[in-house]
């Protein structure tokens, strides 16, 4: 549960909800993050430091960079876990409709 929920606290951000759009299309630097945003680096710094912490992004060095990548998994897995505490006659539902398509 607290992985869900520094997760659900990552997404509450709107800014950090806008990082991981971003990083959808492939790995980026910091700076190339910071360069779509009209806030300083030291926050996209902060920002990027609460999105690895709830696992939702990794890094690795590249040289004297860090480039950071989206970590789908970590929020498919929180987001279903959500909803099949909520509304599990949904996701029963959902996963049988799936199975007719394959």
């Amino acid at each position: 549960m607290r992985k869900a929920a520094r997760v659900f606290r990552a997404l509450a951000d709107p800014t950090r909800r806008q990082i991981l759009e971003e990083l959808k299309r492939g790995e980026l630097a910091a700076g190339e993050i910071g360069a779509g945003f009209a806030i300083s680096a030291p926050s996209i710094s902060r920002h990027l430091a609460i999105l690895k912490a709830a696992e939702l992004v990794s890094e690795r060095r590249d040289a004297n960079r860090i480039l950071y990548r989206l970590e789908p998994d970590t929020l498919i897995e929180s987001l279903n876990g959500y909803l099949s505490a909520v509304c599990p006659t949904q996701v029963r539902q959902r996963r049988r409709i799936a199975s007719r398509r394959v």
